[in-house]
């Protein structure tokens, strides 16, 4: 059974959520940054670059730090997943509270940098169907 947040309860777990998303946003731009490092290095090694087992190492070892990075990110989004929220943007901090609207399912919806949980959008709309809560909803 999925958890429905109230907008309540939703803004209720920010505190700990802005924690988990701000972790997950920074681990994940570090992800990124040593995937294209492995890239450059393991392309320098294709050509043929005359190494002496240097760029091989280097490579193993960027390798094992985006192991470990994508574990980490793995780690803060079933932290989110344990209270019931899903990621939708990792780069971007976007996560969704399931709720219910006039007894349908839809999301809550809040981004990294957002004061509050502000936004709602149906299930099947994401980001770009995002609308306002209504001012007495939200207050």
């Amino acid at each position: 059974m999925v958890k429905r947040f109230t907008v309540e309860q939703a803004t209720s777990t920010l505190p700990l959520v802005r924690r988990i998303v701000e972790d997950l946003v920074v681990t994940v731009g570090r992800w990124q940054e040593r995937i294209r490092e492995y890239e450059l290095a393991a392309a320098s090694i294709g050509v043929g670059a005359v190494t002496s087992g240097v760029g091989d190492a280097r490579a193993a070892e960027l390798e094992r730090a985006v192991s470990q990075l994508a574990r980490e990110v793995d780690g803060f989004v079933g932290e989110l997943g344990s209270l019931g929220i899903e990621v939708k943007d990792y780069a971007a901090g976007l996560v969704d509270f399931p709720s219910e609207r006039d007894g349908r399912p839809v999301y809550l919806c809040w981004r990294l940098g957002e004061p509050a949980v502000q936004f709602w959008h149906e299930v099947d709309a994401g980001f770009s169907g995002r609308r306002p809560l209504d001012p007495l909803i939200a207050a």
